[in-house]
């Protein structure tokens, strides 16, 4: 019986079953969610996946797509992300939009090459701030699990998240100064 064909939630015909690979949850039950976000903490794009989750080497550039539509083509001057984002085609997207490529490569030799760079360790540094980040974003303003049902809903229920996030960011870091507007995902 392959997944398409079991029923996973009476609820959430959405929902999905994937593999993470990650120690004590290879495999995860839910709908994977897309953060994006700015040096200043305040999420600058998300997406909650509904049905089987993408590799987030295909999601990089629909993230930039909506970034870029949601402030009238202004792209930001860096991308950062984990080496689920790195890919030959993801690297050549962010070279010819001319956005700097704080991705982590796979090839441990690349990384180790790449550490070379401050530029590069900075967004390093200040990515790892988003597994953080997206914690706070679920347990806090989200809700982990989601208490509504049907993917709609939940995907309203994660649009008000984000928005209650964003009003809190500036709240508690008043009087700080601006920082580059760099992309974490």
């Amino acid at each position: 019986m392959f997944n398409e064909e079991k029923i996973l939630s009476l609820y959430e015909g959405h929902a999905a079953v994937y593999v993470r690979g990650k120690a004590g949850a290879e495999v995860e039950f839910g709908s994977q969610l897309l953060l994006g976000e700015a040096d200043s903490g305040v999420i600058v794009d998300w997406e909650l996946g509904c049905g089987n989750p993408e590799r987030d080497t295909q999601l990089l550039r629909q993230s930039l797509d909506r970034y870029e539509a949601g402030r009238g083509g202004r792209k930001p001057a860096a991308v950062t992300g984990d080496r689920g984002f790195d890919s030959k085609a993801n690297r050549e997207e962010l070279a010819g939009r001319k956005i700097y490529n704080g991705i982590g490569p796979k090839a441990p030799t690349a990384l180790k090459e790449r550490m070379r760079d401050r530029r590069f360790v900075r967004l390093q540094q200040r990515r790892s701030q988003t597994e953080a980040r997206i914690a706070i974003f679920k347990n806090g303003f989200g809700g982990a699990p989601l208490r509504v049902k049907g993917y709609g809903h939940q995907n309203l229920q994660v649009a008000w998240a984000a928005l209650t996030h964003d009003l809190w960011c500036p709240a508690r870091r008043a009087g700080g100064a601006p920082v580059e507007e760099t992309v974490s995902h």
